[in-house]
């Protein structure tokens, strides 16, 4: 965009040769040529010049270039006069061949200093160069007529040139805008995925060293009891820690997913292990959910079994799963919340994560107490449109879109402790 303009303002020089071509034959001062040519030079490098400084300017990369603004103003306001009284006439006896070359000067000057005007001052110093030919014509022996038609031409010429221009400008502007979101869509990508590694790398581990922990506390018991079920402990803790790395590794890639199953039999082993009882309700139709909703209801399963064990006394934990014709609520209770919280290594971004992660598909995350001791995590999920189910299932619901918790009798409902 910029050198399409500089050529075009480059081309004063020919348009000057263009003019010359025209007093063949005509009677002229010797230093015509010279000097029209000279002229043309001049001008096409200060506007140039010009518009490179005023579109730096309008791109908000520099002040207003006052000293090209003014340097150009001076050489339009003294070239035009000059070339019009001391231009012979042309061969038609009507504007002197010089015309063209004013006009061409005038226009492409005036567009260069209007992307660093306003557009009220534009129309003013557009106006002001506008009645500059009249005086200059009149003076070069021009008619009214032939003066006010070469003021009606610039007239015409200037504004649209200066609008084209200011476009130009504004298209430039428009590209420097979408490489710099181009370059803040980089930025935030690369913050999202930093953001994702540590919530998975929080919920994937935190269960997992929290178990780790609890088997080993076990197992240094049972050995200093003498009993043989310590070995068998810390066999588990083995088992677990290489799964902890297999999973670390697949978040590293980016291929985690939570199982709805497995979270759910691992949060009943985990519970068990550390002396909490824990109850399953989960209605039929849950394995025809789709593959984000089972996912991110997994994740809320692992956290907040999670929870349960580091800051509760639980006795007793629930979890409850109920789908309804647009709707997967899951509702997790413990009745283990101790009047003085435990202390904890950090602030914890568990649930700040299960929040973004329901948020990204239209749910929401709550948490609230239900009496004394009680606390209950509810996560609700919308399923959409393509969240369809198997309508051969027998919780599908009469139009095969879903099952309906109202049509959902007990014995639809799985119980396990």
């Amino acid at each position: 965009m910029r050198w399409s303009v500089y050529l075009t303002e480059l081309m004063q020089p020919l348009v000057a040769l263009g003019s010359l071509t025209e007093t063949r034959g005509a009677v002229h001062s010797a230093w015509l040529t010279p000097g029209l040519l000279a002229t043309s030079v001049l001008a096409a490098v200060l506007s140039t010049g010009c518009f490179r400084a005023t579109l730096d300017y309008y791109l908000g990369r520099r002040e207003r270039p006052i000293a090209w603004m003014v340097v150009t103003g001076l050489v339009i306001v003294v070239s035009v006069p000059l070339l019009l009284v001391l231009g012979p006439t042309s061969l038609n006896g009507v504007l002197p061949t010089t015309s063209t070359e004013v006009a061409y000067l005038t226009a492409f000057s005036f567009a260069g200093l209007a992307l660093a005007l306003t557009v009220r001052a534009s129309v003013l110093a557009g106006a002001a160069l506008v009645l500059l030919v009249l005086p200059s014509g009149l003076a070069a022996g021009m008619s009214v007529s032939t003066t006010v038609g070469l003021m009606l031409g610039l007239a015409i010429w200037l504004p649209a040139l200066g609008a084209a221009w200011r476009c130009s400008a504004w298209i430039v502007s428009v590209v420097w805008e979408l490489d710099a979101a181009r370059e803040a869509q980089a930025q935030l990508a690369v913050a999202e995925e930093r953001l994702r590694f540590s919530r998975d790398l929080h919920d994937v581990m935190g269960r997992n060293l929290t178990t780790i922990a609890l088997k080993s506390e076990l197992a240094v018991q049972l050995a200093r009891r003498g009993r043989p079920e310590a070995a068998d402990q810390m066999v588990e803790v083995q088992r677990i820690a290489q799964e902890s790395q297999r999973e670390v590794r697949d978040v590293v890639r980016g291929y985690r997913a939570a199982d709805l199953q497995a979270e759910l039999t691992g949060a009943r082993s985990v519970l068990r292990a550390a002396q909490v009882e824990c109850t399953t309700e989960i209605g039929l139709g849950v394995a025809a959910l789709p593959s984000a909703v089972q996912s991110v209801l997994g994740w809320v399963i692992r956290e907040a079994t999670t929870n349960v064990l580091r800051h509760s006394d639980a006795t007793h934990c629930s979890i409850r799963l109920q789908l309804t014709a647009d709707r997967a609520v899951l509702e997790i209770d413990n009745d283990g919340v101790p009047d003085t919280p435990k202390p904890s290594a950090g602030s914890g971004t568990g649930l700040a994560g299960l929040r973004e992660r329901l948020v990204v598909l239209g749910g929401e995350l709550t948490c609230r107490k239900e009496g004394p001791g009680s606390h209950r995590l509810t996560a609700s999920l919308p399923l959409t449109a393509t969240a369809t189910f198997d309508t051969t299932s027998p919780a599908a619901g009469p139009s095969g879109a879903g099952p309906s918790a109202t049509a959902l009798p007990a014995s639809a409902m799985e119980t396990s402790t």
